[in-house]
């Protein structure tokens, strides 16, 4: 394959994933779902004409974690924190790890009496299917308005980092003796002040920063940041969450550390609004084009003979049902909260495949772990496509049943 053949393939990805944004406005369609399903067909296109291309898992990892990073950003980037926002912010933290830790409690006992594997490997195994991936929730709730589209920006990107707390407590060494709590709680508080430290640093380097190229010297110090906090087993979502938020209030920022650090000389809220502004568009951009590449070839990548089977298809079904339920009983009498769309916008996705490759050797399931993955994954997003068609052809948002 030539150069200039790899350029058109990849501009026509670009312009097809655009296409797809629109075509999602107007039919309520993911556009990710469009994304893998193109991605799916092009597999099968190139085994038909006879080229086998390999997708490395390695650039799955590349392009999942930097489009993690991106879409995390920008949705944090469009949240404004206020006292009247305190009660959404504590609900959809506490829909976010209840469901996180009850699913996962039922899909690893499944998964247990399935295959008759420890109760660790299957925990490990379930964790990765019952986080909400907030890399698809985020973008295909842009037409919702108000309360429905921040909880679901909120839950999903709190799901993504108790996920990936849960999965690395429950990833230590001394899990089945209990003796990982306490290493647990130092992982937390080292974390927080971490988070601490690399938001006063990317604030002060966005305010501080002149020139023309600054941005992606931005975004490199938030990966490397990531990166470091990844290897060190650290929750390192959560700094890029407190980065946005820290960014699009900065106000609110200024106004705390004045009251504890008066004579800590800090640029006015006025001197960062077109830098937000320009910060906000590079990362809408960034967040689109990796997506676009990363759904692609995950689409790509996913092996359509190995899924057409029908105990598989019908243990895939079981676990999105359970997880629907699990959620419904949730939200109906726990949370007493309106259930459309929230109940079916729970998809999973790139946090989904990224816990699932960091799984161990020792505690890997196989390829039925692998195929019941990727059924889920298509699974909630057609469910999720539902839920939003639902929601849009009915006038009253806060549906009952």
């Amino acid at each position: 394959m030539t150069s200039y053949a790899i350029l058109i393939g990849l501009s026509l990805a670009v312009i097809l994933s655009y296409v797809f944004n629109l075509a999602s406005q107007a039919t309520r369609i993911p556009s990710v779902l469009l994304l893998l399903l193109t991605g799916i067909g092009l597999q099968q296109l190139s085994e038909y004409v006879g080229y086998a291309l390999h997708i490395p898992k390695t650039l799955l990892e590349i392009f999942g974690i930097i489009g993690l990073i991106m879409i995390v950003l920008e949705g944090s980037l469009d949240l404004r924190l206020s006292r009247d926002k305190v009660p959404l912010i504590r609900r959809s933290f506490l829909a976010a790890l209840l469901m996180l830790v009850s699913q996962a409690a039922v899909i690893g006992a499944l998964l247990h009496l399935w295959l008759g594997a420890g109760w660790q490997t299957c925990l490990l195994n379930a964790v990765p299917l019952v986080v909400i991936s907030s890399a698809i929730a985020i973008p295909s709730v842009a037409s919702l308005t108000g309360e429905k589209q921040e909880f679901i920006v909120y839950e999903s990107t709190f799901s993504d980092i108790l996920g990936i707390m849960l999965f690395n407590f429950v990833d230590q060494e001394d899990f089945a003796q209990g003796g990982g709590l306490l290493t647990f709680g130092r992982g937390v508080v080292l974390i927080v002040l971490v988070a601490m430290f690399s938001t006063a640093l990317l604030t002060f380097l966005l305010t501080r920063l002149r020139g023309h190229v600054k941005f992606f010297l931005l975004f490199s110090f938030l990966v490397l940041i990531y990166s470091l906090a990844k290897k060190l087993h650290l929750s390192s979502l959560l700094l890029v969450l407190a980065f946005g938020l820290a960014v699009n209030n900065y106000d609110l920022l200024l106004n705390t550390v004045r009251r504890w650090l008066p004579r800590l000389h800090l640029p006015a809220p006025a001197a960062l609004e077109a830098e937000l502004h320009q910060l906000k568009s590079i990362t809408a951009e960034s967040a689109f084009l990796i997506r676009t590449f990363f759904f692609l070839l995950f689409g790509y990548s996913i092996s359509i003979p190995s899924l057409l089977s029908a105990p598989l298809i019908g243990e895939g079904l079981l676990v999105v049902a359970v997880l629907t339920a699990l959620r419904f009983l949730y939200l109906r009498y726990v949370a007493q909260a309106s259930l459309m769309p929230e109940l079916f916008i729970a998809p999973k996705g790139l946090i989904t495949v990224l816990l699932f490759y960091s799984i161990p050797a020792q505690h890997q399931l196989g390829e039925v772990s692998e195929n019941i993955l990727f059924i889920v994954i298509l699974l909630t997003s057609v469910l999720m496509m539902v839920g939003l068609i639902i929601s849009h052809q009915r006038p009253t948002a806060d549906v009952e049943f």
